[in-house]
């Protein structure tokens, strides 16, 4: 198999084990949130806290890859995946869970960054685009089986099994990189921001901490306020020491690049509404639809077997069309599409759910690959390293927010409607609050120059629409 396929592959082991592992929890939320002792809503601390972890420590995974090697970083990142899934699955309240979900969160920090640094640097450009395609399909497979699997389990054994399943596949991810993956690392690593690292751990931890705190009891107002104001002022603070310092740990410079501007902020608002779906569908379906657990997975699966269909697409798509149309057009039809889940009912027939989140599947996957490739269109070769760091962190920071705004919609929603339990009624509210901020997304990616990732898409800058070359296949 040539290089361009193996090494794609090897990587998606680590995305099938982290986009399962997030699937799967979705699911059992209600299930976890019983066995210790918490509300449904309070958990969006444990799936925010692995996503803090990874916007805390993806900033270093770049300078530790060069520093120490791909190939050492990789197997250690999962190795403390695992050891996170382990404590998981012995949480017995939500503190424990709490931490062993930022366990988890430390080890991707690590693992998937390093494992598409790797990627980047080892495939040229005008392939890309069929080796982002690689990678996302069959990690693809996580989502997939995650929802059924989690909630069979949950419905017909423990949901302690949902994290004890990664244990096999950690090892294989391990195995696997130990005999494919090189050992690279930099000759002479740039000095590590040590200051850098702190800042933006504390404007990042601050802020995400703080936003999802709003609206539960778990800790006092004026508490909540000086975490964010905190964040912010330390984020502050960051950009003025990233103007003074050589290399910074982010490097904010990379946004003069208008490609890296907009995959970065166009895709941080897109994915922050995108970001709730996983969050919201499956407590609509359980506490709003009350459907068991099982009966959610088999419904919410069936967005990733959507984004399954669209992967084969996408280089034709994106060729044809470029990126600035195709992402456009794009970001409008999936905001429409998750704002249609506020149309759906306790009443609404499964193949009439079915249909819409396949349907929406698809063009978010559309919208996922072509946002994670342009970012590297015109990122030179010495700076791919910084790039990824930024990609990552934007990627995660914007994924937690999202859970954040729509747990906040639905409190609000039962706020206003004065009940004492959530029903099917707070949900339609959240969809489409999140869906008008995937929808602004395309204030960024209109601005797109014409011929914006023209190498990567394979076509002549300033063409217009171009037929696929004869000899040029998908993955």
């Amino acid at each position: 198999m040539p290089r361009e396929r193996i090494v794609p592959l090897i990587v998606a082991v680590a995305l099938f084990m982290e986009n399962m592992d997030s699937t799967v929890i979705a699911t059992a939320l209600p299930a976890i949130a019983e066995a210790i002792g918490a509300s449904p809503l309070a958990l969006k601390l444990a799936i925010t806290s692995y996503l803090l972890a990874l916007a805390i420590f993806i900033p270093a995974s770049g300078w530790i890859a060069d520093r120490f090697g791909a190939r050492t970083i990789f197997r250690v990142a999962i190795a403390v995946f695992v050891a996170g899934s382990i404590g998981c699955a012995m949480a017995d309240s939500l503190f424990h869970f709490i931490v062993a979900r930022f366990v988890q969160g430390m080890g991707g920090a690590l693992m998937t960054p390093v494992g598409r640094l790797v990627l980047v640097r080892s495939i040229e450009k005008r392939d890309l685009v069929a080796a982002m395609t690689w990678v996302t399909m069959p990690a693809l497979v996580g989502p997939m089986i995650g929802p059924p699997l989690g909630g069979f389990i949950t419905t017909y054994a423990s949901w302690h099994w949902i994290f004890i399943i990664n244990v096999p596949m950690g090892l294989v991810g391990i195995v696997l990189a130990t005999r494919y993956i090189e050992n690279v690392r930099a000759e002479q690593p740039d000095p590590f921001d040590l200051r850098g690292m702190i800042l933006s751990g504390l404007g990042f931890g601050g802020i995400v901490f703080g936003t999802n705190l709003v609206g539960l009891s778990f800790a006092p107002w004026p508490l909540v306020a000086a975490l964010i104001a905190a964040g912010a002022m330390a984020l502050a603070t960051y950009v003025l020491h990233a103007r003074r310092t050589p290399v910074p740990i982010l490097d904010l410079g990379l946004f003069r690049l208008p490609t890296f501007r907009a995959s970065v902020l166009g895709g941080f608002i897109f994915r922050t509404g995108i970001g709730a779906l996983p969050f919201l569908l499956p407590l609509m379906l359980q506490l709003g639809f009350h459907r068991n657990p099982f009966e959610s997975g088999l419904i919410t699966f069936s967005t990733a077997l959507g984004a399954m269909t669209m992967k084969m697409a996408v280089p034709h798509i994106l060729r044809r069309y470029g990126f600035r149309t195709t992402m456009t057009i794009n970001s409008v039809m999936s905001a429409a599409l998750l704002a249609a889940c506020a149309g759906f009912a306790p009443s609404t027939p499964v193949g009439v759910m079915v249909m819409v989140l396949v349907v929406g599947g698809f063009f978010r996957s559309l919208q996922f690959t072509s946002i994670n490739t342009l970012a590297y269109a015109d990122v030179d070769h010495a700076r791919v390293s910084r790039a990824t760091a930024i990609v990552s962190v934007a990627q995660q920071l914007a994924i937690s927010t999202g859970v954040a705004l729509g747990a906040f919609a639905v409190e609000i929603s039962l706020q206003v409607s004065h009940k004492a339990a959530l029903s099917a009624d707070e949900f339609p509210p959240a969809f489409l609050f999140v869906a008008a901020i995937s929808a602004a997304s395309i204030l960024v990616f209109a601005q797109l120059p014409r011929d914006a990732g023209a190498e990567l898409a394979n076509r002549l800058p300033g063409s217009a629409k171009q037929a696929d070359p004869p000899d040029q296949r998908p993955g």
